[in-house]
């Protein structure tokens, strides 16, 4: 069975942003695009009713683009157990307080076993040092965290920056 990764909602933002004009970012947007042409057949993609409720927000037109790309992606339950690990998450202040999407997300992915996490969002869930934070705290409540990653990482080693450009 082929590893599963939880799409977290900034993936679907960067598929479907306008093109930006912003190095980093316009970097981020063409690496995910080529992850992405290829995913649906390396993994099992999932998310959760929490990237569907992120999805839709904003302009009604770039939501709908997010939400199309959700048809094909499984969703994953989101049982009282998630959602008081996550509650975990924000209490034990490893995401600030603001942040219960984002530990929603972690818990899901934890909850059902997923095996990683793509996710562009850096400060909260996959700097170095926040994300060593979270897989500690996943493991002290029993459970083995998903790899928390970028759509980069996720690439495999004969996609080399050639084939990003």
């Amino acid at each position: 069975m082929a590893p599963s990764v939880y799409v977290e909602t900034t993936i679907l933002s960067y598929l479907t942003a306008r093109p930006s004009g912003h190095l980093v970012t316009a970097a981020h947007q063409k690496i995910t695009a080529e992850w992405w042409r290829t995913a649906p057949t390396r993994y099992r993609l999932v998310a959760s009713a929490v990237v569907t409720r992120e999805a839709q927000a904003g302009d009604p037109d770039m939501a709908a683009k997010r939400l199309a790309l959700l048809a094909g992606i499984d969703l994953l339950d989101t049982p009282d157990r998630a959602r008081d690990l996550a509650r975990h998450l924000l209490e034990a202040g490893l995401l600030p307080p603001d942040a219960g999407a984002d530990a929603l997300h972690v818990a899901v992915a934890a909850v059902n076993r997923v095996e990683y996490l793509a996710t562009w969002n850096l400060r909260h869930l996959a700097g170095a040092v926040i994300r060593r934070r979270i897989e500690n705290a996943l493991r002290a409540r029993g459970f083995e965290p998903p790899e928390i990653c970028t759509p980069e990482e996720l690439l495999t080693e004969n996609q080399t920056d050639e084939n990003l450009e």
